[in-house]
């Protein structure tokens, strides 16, 4: 039983939804038999996905407080049950997590807590003897914690080991000591190795504490949130973990994101015959109001415009990047306002060689990775990132800082041997961006050979879901084994 607090494509905003959508999926095919628990927000199309009433009235209790739900559900094709716990009080809002003017909703922690043990005592009420009980983030981390302290002897839930999946380990829910009592996990587990942190509640510590497994989303940043400069306060908690923690690739689903059937952008294309690829770049070229030549090497970026992309840093370089090379950019994304603004004038300063969009559109996220020829993420840290694994298969050479799962999916051009498969740089400067740009725009004009090989050969990885679900079949076994070791 997987607990999320969005699953794609009933509720989505980020790489959280993506990924419980499609692992799920990859498990069912597997042979595994997944169902997953989420909030029925009050955006999810109810039509559109055939969701149907399934329970009229299921009782979950909250500390000293009983509270009531209904339970709809629908069927993914691959045969995952999506079970949607109903609650006005809670879900029937315009926001998941926060309002219009994104202020988190003061009973986050409430909400959350409740979808956790929801998700549980829906298992009672189906008397599914989950094997593994997979929690995400800290919104259902929880989960793994009422395992422990409720239903350690419970006939249905007795038996369910906890994995926690970190997507993010700089979102922990930490939130007001008012909150403890409704949550019900007694005071005597508020301490400083569990829920404390500071005077407050703090979700995914607890979570991280109780969880027979715990993983998070690339090796390299399992690494990183070992050490406190990127663990966010966290590193002695997953330290204790030892090899019960570790990093787990994210998958791409290639039945979304692959240029060979990719119904969304203008051309289809592949390895072997790349014609495709430049109709793609001639119409985004078009799309966006740029000088329309197919000779110009065209940088893309498709991201939230927040700190931890690194957005501002390139702020700082993408005109010293214009003004000395011959080069175009375009943007998709929002976020920060000021940064929005930025980016928003750009093609105002450089017409003909720069466009952007403030906002988010999926048919152009694919076309932007369809058109262009390098695709740029400067994040300051990045836990996974799906962005350069699609850019791989659409033949766009990454252009990345070497951190988190950048880092894991990326090779290193290599100069004397024309290898690689893009470029990478370390330091989180302007000054690293212009260079590694110019050294991608360099190869592009002057290596042509080199590039051209880059090409095929990133188009020839495969990080499918199949190879990241199969990781998660060894972590579920070790979480067996685990709880199986507490119990003797």
């Amino acid at each position: 039983m997987m607990a999320a607090s969005e699953c794609a494509p009933y509720a989505k905003t980020g790489g959280l939804a993506d990924v419980v959508g499609a692992l799920s999926a990859a498990l069912q095919v597997l042979g595994h038999q997944v169902i997953v628990v989420m909030p029925k927000y009050r955006s999810i199309a109810v039509d559109e996905f055939d969701i149907q009433p399934f329970l009229g009235l299921m009782s979950v209790w909250m500390g000293d407080t009983e509270e009531w739900c209904a339970v709809h559900r629908t069927e993914t094709p691959a045969g995952v049950g999506i079970y949607f716990v109903e609650s006005g009080k809670y879900f029937n809002r315009d926001g998941l997590y926060h309002d219009a003017q994104l202020n988190d909703f003061w009973d986050n922690p409430r909400r959350f807590a409740f979808l956790s043990r929801a998700a549980l005592q829906l298992c009672k009420e189906l008397g599914y003897k989950a094997d593994i009980v997979h929690a995400h983030d800290w919104q259902t981390a929880l989960a793994a914690a009422y395992l422990k302290v409720w239903h350690w002897d419970d006939p249905i839930l007795g038996g369910a080991a906890s994995l926690l999946t970190i997507h993010n380990v700089g979102y922990q829910g930490v939130y007001d000591a008012r909150h403890y009592d409704y949550i019900g996990l007694q005071w005597n587990n508020f301490t400083s190795d569990k829920f404390e942190d500071h005077g407050k509640i703090n979700f995914l510590k607890g979570g991280i504490h109780y969880a027979d497994m715990v993983n998070t989303v690339s090796p390299k940043y399992a690494d990183e949130t070992r050490t406190p400069e990127m663990a966010h306060g966290m590193a002695p908690y997953l330290n204790d973990k030892g090899e019960n923690y570790i990093g787990i690739l994210n998958g791409a689903d290639y039945t979304q994101w692959n240029p060979e059937v990719d119904p969304l952008i203008p051309a289809n294309y592949s390895r072997e015959d790349l014609t495709g690829k430049k109709t793609c770049k001639l119409e985004l070229q078009k799309q966006l109001s740029l000088i329309e030549d197919e000779h110009i090497p065209l940088l893309g970026v498709v991201s939230r415009l927040a700190h931890q992309k690194g957005l501002d840093i390139l702020s700082g370089a993408i005109e010293s990047i214009l003004n000395n090379m011959n080069v175009q950019f375009v943007l998709l994304g929002s976020g920060e306002k000021n940064l929005e603004r930025y980016f928003a004038h750009l093609p105002v300063r450089y017409p003909g060689r720069v466009g952007s969009f403030i906002g988010y559109d999926n048919e152009l996220a694919h076309w932007i990775e369809a058109g262009a020829d390098m695709f740029l993420m400067p994040s300051r840290y990045e836990p996974c990132g799906l962005n350069q694994i699609y850019s791989l298969k659409y033949g766009a050479l990454p252009v990345v800082r070497a951190t988190g799962g950048l880092d894991d999916t990326v090779e290193q051009y290599d100069e004397s041997t024309g290898g690689g498969t893009g470029f990478k740089f370390y330091e989180a400067s302007a000054h690293a961006i212009y260079y590694t740009v110019g050294w991608a725009v360099s190869t592009y004009y002057d290596r042509r050979e080199h590039w051209d090989g880059m090409v095929k050969r990133a188009m020839e990885k495969n990080f499918s879901w199949e190879n990241s679900a199969r990781e998660y079949e060894k972590a579920y076994h070790r979480a067996i084994q685990n709880k199986e070791s507490d119990k003797k």
